[in-house]
């Protein structure tokens, strides 16, 4: 199992949509955090088995929830660039797998389990 990192504006989206489902209810909430974990479990366990939508970047689309998790693979590591609504902005993660690759900012690091 790799290690992976959240981008920060990845990490902030996980926070602001898990605080949009709990404000509907606790369980609902709940329900996401779990699905976006496994997700995360699933990818660090088999990061090649989704697909690869742009040169580098894979996605692993949430199934109970309208969210997908975009994703690089890096050396030693995995880097996610966004937990995405699927129906809002698309696209626009892009700006961030740039600034990962040449300005390396920092990332939030979550070591596997």
């Amino acid at each position: 199992m790799m290690k992976w990192k959240f981008h920060p504006g990845a990490s902030e989206e996980y926070l602001e949509a898990t605080r949009h489902y709990t404000e509907i209810d606790q369980k609902l909430g709940l329900a996401f955090v779990q699905c976006v974990e496994l997700g995360i479990q699933q990818i660090t366990e088999t990061p090649l088995c989704w697909r690869e939508i742009e040169e580098d970047i894979r996605r692993y689309l949430i199934t109970r929830f309208p969210f997908g998790i975009y994703y690089t693979i890096e050396n030693e590591f995995i880097l996610i660039v966004s937990v995405m609504h699927m129906k809002r902005r698309p696209f626009y993660w892009r700006e961030r797998t740039k600034r990962s690759r040449h300005k390396n900012p920092k990332a939030e690091h979550r070591a596997s389990a």
